[in-house]
């Protein structure tokens, strides 16, 4: 019998070394992509050629569907787009092309909330049920929040799933808000570790309405997108009043030879967490603004990039909407087949923003460190 069990175990470890390593060959195959190999600098036009032929190769071969920023000193050195708007396949992007920037979003929301900070209309520090007064976690504050540090479970996809029911079409901002409130889950100390948590940016969107009582889409527009001339960028959602807008792209997938719509759905009422809408060109603005401008100045920006520091000692590197490693800031997002990226280094004064919108999930991280290792030698 042992030898039995012995023999069995040793083809079941065989077998599954063997399916291992058919997967890893698979996710290989799927997410190599050709080197990026450039003999000229990125700021030389032999440069931004190669930077051209190298992403036009990997739309021909399906690995990339989207656009590409990179902004040296304030002036954009490379911004182009490679493929189509939608599953149609029929309207190429173009630089004004509003993607879906998902998590890419937070550092927006963060900045709404900054505004308001700034007017005095809130405080950093001050509990979150000062904003909610039905919050069920009286100790959690707005940097909290911010900083991913609540200790709030990430359960409002949950709830909602949970209790569809009861609720409308759409999940709104307030709904969202409403289930957190009515039904806490257990939380670790404020502050004890940092957890990342849609749940905590659907809660300062929820802050951002009750505090400027304006919806959040309205606010975002009319406090941060318009007074930046950031003209394709907007908070859209499934309650929007505009079921469209000029220059919106929609992802897609590929299935077979199909090219699959991925349309919003029940959850997609809510933002703060995502919901944003921006184009190639909105980020030079917006990477512009980072370093201050009219509506917050950079004495008061550099609180998005403070990393706090834990009651157990340690430093977390989140800030507001960012994660942050001295110099250097950075942030990922995906959803609805959206797959995006920035990146930010004050030192050297350069940005890199990457936009796709073909749930390009097994080449997306590939393309973002090679397009990092080029960017860090400017």
């Amino acid at each position: 019998m042992k030898n039995t069990f012995i023999k069995i175990a040793g083809i079941v470890i065989i077998v599954g070394a063997l399916i291992w390593g058919g997967l890893n060959l698979l996710i290989n195959a799927k997410s190599s992509i050709p080197e990026l190999v450039t003999t000229a600098p990125i700021t030389e036009a032999e440069g931004k050629k190669e930077v051209d032929a190298w992403l036009t190769t990997l739309k021909s071969e399906g690995k990339f569907n989207g656009g590409v920023l990179m902004v040296k000193d304030g002036v954009p050195i490379f911004m182009d787009t490679y493929g189509y708007t939608d599953h149609t396949r029929t309207q190429q992007l173009t630089t004004q092309s509003s993607f879906r920037l998902a998590s890419v979003s937070k550092q927006f929301t963060a900045f709404g909330i900054m505004l308001l900070e700034n007017k005095g209309l809130l405080d950093y520090d001050t509990p979150v049920t000062t904003y909610i007064p039905e919050f069920p976690y009286p100790r959690v504050t707005v940097r909290h929040l911010l900083n991913m540090t609540s200790g709030i479970p990430d359960g409002y996809l949950q709830l909602a799933e949970k209790y569809k029911s009861t609720l409308g079409d759409e999940l709104s901002i307030q709904e969202a808000v409403q289930l957190l409130c009515d039904y806490p889950s257990k939380a670790a100390p404020p502050n004890s570790w940092f957890k990342y948590s849609n749940s905590n940016y659907i809660l300062l969107a929820g802050i951002v309405e009750n505090v400027s009582g304006q919806s959040f889409e309205t606010y975002m527009q009319e406090a941060i997108f318009n007074p930046l001339n950031m003209q394709n960028a907007r908070v859209w959602n499934l309650l929007s009043k505009d079921k469209t807008f000029p220059n919106k792209t929609l992802g897609f997938e590929k299935q077979d030879e199909n090219y699959i719509p991925m349309y919003p759905t029940f959850i997609d009422g809510v933002s703060g967490d995502g919901g944003v809408f921006a184009s190639l060109e909105d980020f030079v603005i917006w990477d512009t603004a980072l370093y201050g401008t009219s509506l917050l100045p950079q004495e008061k920006l550099q609180e998005a990039f403070k990393t706090p520091t834990l009651t157990n000692g340690t430093v977390s590197t989140y800030g507001f909407g960012w994660s942050v490693d001295d110099e250097v800031m950075q942030h990922s997002g995906g959803w609805l087949a959206a797959r995006t990226y920035i990146y930010r280094n004050t030192k050297t004064k350069t940005c890199l923003v990457i936009l796709d919108n073909s749930a390009n999930n097994w080449h997306f991280v590939s393309i973002q460190e090679r397009l990092i290792s080029l960017i860090e030698k400017l």
